[in-house]
């Protein structure tokens, strides 16, 4: 048998073998009803749409960098939220000048406070400013000048110096500025505590005596001499006084020096026993003092090569 199929060009006569795969395949697709109607495309010659491979990857990945992003705002909002309080009426912890004030509302926790060019740091009026440090100090700073405030002192460093002034009269209570200002005590203050001090003068008030008290040991040095002034002048030691120049050293007036507390040996010892050396104190009639070493009993102080020239 023979089949022949119309076209432009005539009937297309068909061989036996293509008859037979024509009607296998026509069996396969209308063997089910489900396929009925239906006819298979492969898809490898389907359009592709969408994203796939590495610009899938990318895709995801910044999906999940913008959901990170959001999780973080979502976090730092609230924590402002929680820390300013904002709220229906506005915030609740702090206010917001056209000044350029602001103004705190409530106790707040700050660590380091850094004010703008001639900024202000205040309280409110008839209000104290409280300030304080959960068992750190306290410290103001501005350039090489400090202020700390601990629990047990307060300590100013500068190296330019320091005024403290009334702020209301202008004042200068105390200054470190010597050329203009002489060097007097704040009233109230009777005592000062420092470790080396360099100036000219030292003095006290007419009424008052001037006391210098150390711990351990005390040095005075002048450049050019040391000259000690006053109606009574008294030295108390707990161990030994050193006096040293390089020419000469003057006292004048009453010179008192009590012996109750001088080492003194007793008649059983021999002078030259021991670790001990033992000096005579001398005086010559223009107040003079000079030592002479005891070598026997009954030394005196007339030796040959004395200061005191002839008198003695």
């Amino acid at each position: 048998l023979f089949c022949f199929q119309q076209s432009s060009n005539g009937p297309v006569k068909k061989s036996m073998r293509e008859k037979a795969v024509e009607r296998r395949n026509v069996n396969k697709e209308h063997n089910s009803n489900f396929k009925a109607g239906y006819i298979p495309i492969d898809e490898d010659r389907l359009h592709k749409t969408g994203l796939r491979g590495r610009k899938g990857n990318l895709a995801i990945c910044v999906i999940i960098l913008l959901f990170i992003l959001a999780v973080i705002n979502l976090i730092i909002t609230l924590v402002i939220w929680a820390v300013i309080r904002i709220g229906p009426n506005g915030c609740d912890s702090m206010e917001f000048h056209e000044s350029g004030l602001l103004r705190f509302k409530q106790v707040s926790d700050m660590g380091v406070i850094h004010p703008l060019y001639k900024s202000t740091v205040g309280g409110r009026r008839n209000e104290n400013l409280v300030i304080t440090g959960n068992n750190q100090p306290i410290v103001f700073q501005q350039g090489t000048t400090k202020l700390s405030v601990e629990k047990n002192k307060t300590s100013i460093t500068s190296d330019i110096g320091m005024q403290f002034f009334d702020p209301r009269t202008q004042n200068i209570l105390f200054s470190t500025d010597y050329e203009t200002h002489e060097f007097h005590l704040p009233s109230g203050v009777k005592s000062l505590n420092v470790q080396k001090a360099s100036t000219e003068r030292i003095t006290s008030n007419a009424t008052s005596d001037l006391n210098i008290k150390v711990d351990g040991r005390a040095i005075v040095r002048g450049n050019e001499g040391v000259f000690i002034m006053g109606k009574t002048i008294e030295f108390h030691m707990g161990g030994n006084m050193e006096l040293k120049a390089e020419n000469s050293i003057i006292l004048n007036g009453t010179v008192m020096v009590s012996t109750t507390r001088l080492p003194s040996s007793s008649s059983g010892d021999q002078f030259g026993s021991g670790d001990w050396v033992r000096y005579k104190l001398c005086m010559c009639a223009d107040g003079t003092l000079f030592k002479v070493q005891v070598t026997g009993q009954n030394m005196g102080c007339q030796i040959s090569d004395n200061p005191c020239g002839n008198t003695h």
